[in-house]
This record gives structure tokens, sequence and C-alpha cells, in this order.
């Protein structure tokens, strides 16, 4: 692995631990050449995603752009790092999953919207109103009496 620091091509690993979910290993790193630590993760990839834009444009699929997405959302709310990173494991895990190589990104817009209902109602409208790309007040008005099961 590649010193970030230096540029250095060979780095030593001092230490690696399985995340608590078991979804990846974090390794703990030291350069040789300029003596600094640091930390890289491996996660298990089972097919390289593509995200089908809604101009039809296809880009790779970028997991921690998704991952800011969510932490975007999530921003001050009571929601811990960990069970961030689980969430987004999640949403990736069911991307895999879907058999799809290619994934237009109004469904992962949906999945995500999904996944944030169930965790948190604030982070949820927070998210909606970026990918439904609120106007006015009334686009949230609207969406939240949507939201409303008594009305």
């Amino acid at each position: 692995m590649r010193c970030p620091f230096c540029g250095e091509a060979d780095s030593q690993v001092k230490d690696s631990r399985p995340s608590d979910d078991g979804s990846a290993i974090r390794r703990r790193r030291f350069c040789p050449q300029c003596s600094q630590r640091f930390t890289t993760i491996e996660r298990v990839q089972l097919r390289e995603l593509v995200v089908v834009k809604a101009d039809q444009r296809r880009v790779a699929f970028d997991r921690d752009k998704l991952a800011r997405s969510v932490r975007i959302a999530l921003r001050k709310r009571p929601v811990d790092d960990e069970r961030i990173e689980r969430i987004v494991n999640g949403i990736v895990r069911q991307l895999e999953a879907s058999g799809e190589a290619e994934i237009a990104s109004k469904d992962i817009g949906e999945l995500v919207m999904d996944t944030l209902k169930e965790v948190d109602a604030v982070a949820y409208v927070r998210f909606a109103s970026v990918y439904r790309d609120f106007q006015e007040t009334g686009d949230f008005r609207n969406f939240l009496g949507a939201m409303d099961p008594s009305k």
C-alpha cells in the first residue's frame, strides 16, 4: 500500500482487526520512509457497480459518495458512526445482491430514502429535500403531509 504522506510504495501492516459487523478489515500501517501511521479499510466487493444517471451517463458506483450523503442527512441526529457504517454497508449489500451491474441513480436514491425513513424521520426529510429538489416551503408541506398517516 502506497503511503499517503510521502508516496513510498511499501508500507508495513502493524495491526489488523475486523470491523464490528465483520464486513471489513481495518489495518493500521506504518511507513518506514517517513515514519507516519495511517489506517486502511478492506471490504469485499461482489461486483463492479455502474450508476446510470438521469441523463443516461454511466459512472462507477462510489461508496464514499453514498456514505457522505447518508452522513449529511444524519448530521446532528442521535445516530452514531458505527450505525451509519452499518446503514451504508446494508445499502451497498442490497445493491450488490440485486444481481444488476447497472443501477439507476433513481433506484439508489429511493433505497436510501426507504432506509432513512426507518432510521430517523428528520434525516429522511433532509435527504428527500435534496434528492427530490424541493424549491419552496410548499414542497416540504406536501411531502410531510404525504408522510403523516393521520391525514
